[in-house]
């Protein structure tokens, strides 16, 4: 029955969840069974409503197991197997009557995990005499340690991505080399192990710093006094390297990783207004994935032709604004000593509305992008890090050539239970600055400085899980 497989993986719901493909990344073409508890289904079913990702995945899984062909469907001791294909991948649906996890004491929100156990215990006593290699798969770290405590095998799937071990910028001490800096020098004079991951670099001669950014392995020197001509002054190395590929129209795709509080956001808004009073865009569409900060990641849902449930997600994005605002009418000329206090909440109200009327800023969220095209437009996606692969996809799908995306996030902050630091679009957008490639110029970069304040910085040290 089983012995044709090579091994056997009994999947969690949010392995589905995470990318209904993952069932045949798993199959690896027919070698390895895939065992799929009634319970995963039961909850798949659940998610199948709705515009937020694991809805199109519920809702792709469903297609799926429409296509799938019965072959057989009978009972081995206490469990009901149904066995079905899609194309070569060989999947056995288990049920029972009874599951003696219902006869106890055990709180509803753990129940379904406890039953998806159950089943995989039972699996692996049925088939105990064969000797095949069955391991529970799930992304959820509280579940796999249940399993290893009731004696099931386990695993987290991998699902590609990889560490920030990244080196973004890079510092060269030019003293004692006699080596002269010059504007547009090919990178290899200066640095021999350069890759293409580093973008930025730091040149230090004379007791001088000089900040340069590498194009098609050439070395462009930035002149810092004109990043610091914005709403918002870039106030250190970073910011000033991550400004000046903002306002860099050479860069059509920018990611940034970054700490809560390093400014990422505020510079990205600030670029944003600058690139359009240049009339190099037309307008700013600022996209956030709708995962709530929740334990249970309970879904907004989607309430059609009414924004309210959606408004909490722009906070970022008005907060933003409103700081701008301030600073404006701070160095406007009616606000001057003697002339009374102009810098209210009113005033500063009145500002953010004139503010998105004239750059045109546009939100949106990901579950209405289908069939969209976004065109010369400053896109930025914030939080990147609570968006699956396919979800950054999609995003980044919708976009024309007119269009520069910066694509913001934090792997310190992510709030989606279903993707990790390993699966998120971040990282693998991330990943993607390893390489070169001929059809976008990328630019990537880390702020690790904190500017929000000590409380902030002193959050970030303590709470971080790295």
């Amino acid at each position: 029955m089983i012995n044709q497989f090579e091994k056997v993986f009994v999947l969690d719901t949010n392995i589905i969840l995470d990318n209904a493909y993952n069932l045949v990344t798993l199959s690896e073409e027919g070698k390895n069974l895939i065992v799929l508890p009634e319970t995963v289904l039961d909850e798949i079913d659940s998610k199948k409503s709705g515009f937020d990702e694991i809805n199109f995945q519920a809702r792709q899984f469903g297609r799926m197991l429409y296509d799938a062909d019965i072959k057989s469907n009978r009972k081995i001791d206490n469990l009901t197997i149904i066995e079905t294909s899609v194309d070569d991948c060989i999947i056995y649906i288990i049920s029972k009557e009874k599951y003696n996890v219902e006869d106890s004491k055990i709180s509803l929100s753990i129940l379904n995990d406890r039953k998806i156990l159950e089943i995989g215990l039972d699996f692996i006593n049925t088939f105990k005499d064969l000797d095949k290699d069955i391991k529970f798969i799930s992304l959820d770290v509280m579940a796999r340690t249940r399993a290893i405590s009731l004696g099931i095998p386990t695993e987290a799937m991998d699902l590609g991505g990889t560490e920030i071990d990244f080196e973004f910028i890079k510092e060269i001490d030019l003293n004692d080399t006699g080596i002269e800096l010059e504007n547009g020098n090919n990178i290899n004079l200066y640095d021999e192990n350069h890759t293409p991951d580093n973008f930025s670099y730091v040149f230090e001669k004379d007791g001088r710093k000089q900040l340069g950014v590498i194009k098609n392995n050439n070395i462009e020197l930035i002149d810092e006094k004109e990043l610091r001509k914005q709403n918002v002054n870039p106030m250190n190395t970073e910011q000033l390297l991550f400004s000046h590929s903002l306002l860099d129209n050479y860069y059509n795709i920018i990611v940034a990783e970054a700490k809560a509080g390093s400014g990422k956001t505020l510079l990205a808004i600030s670029a944003a207004f600058e690139l359009i009073k240049r009339k190099d865009f037309q307008r700013i569409v600022y996209i956030r994935n709708s995962v709530e900060s929740l334990a249970k990641g309970e879904d907004v849902g989607y309430l059609s032709t009414n924004e309210a449930k959606f408004e909490i997600y722009n906070f970022p994005l008005f907060d933003t604004l409103a700081y701008i605002a301030g600073q404006m009418l701070k160095k406007s000329k009616e606000n001057k000593p003697g002339k009374g206090e102009f810098v209210t909440e009113e005033k500063i109200s009145e500002k953010v509305q004139d503010l998105v009327d004239r750059f045109q800023i546009e939100t949106m969220w990901t579950g209405g992008m289908r069939g969209r095209t976004l065109s010369n437009a400053v896109v930025i996606v914030d939080e990147a890090q609570n968006m699956s692969n396919s979800t950054l996809q999609l995003v980044m799908s919708r976009i024309d050539s007119t269009c520069k995306i910066i694509v913001l996030g934090s792997n310190r902050q992510i709030d989606n239970q279903y993707i990790t630091k390993h699966t998120n679009g971040l990282s693998t957008l991330l990943d993607a600055t390893r390489k070169e490639h001929d059809e976008v110029n990328l630019f990537g970069i880390e702020l690790h400085k904190v500017l929000r304040g000590p409380i902030t910085q002193f959050a970030e040290r303590v709470f971080s899980k790295d």
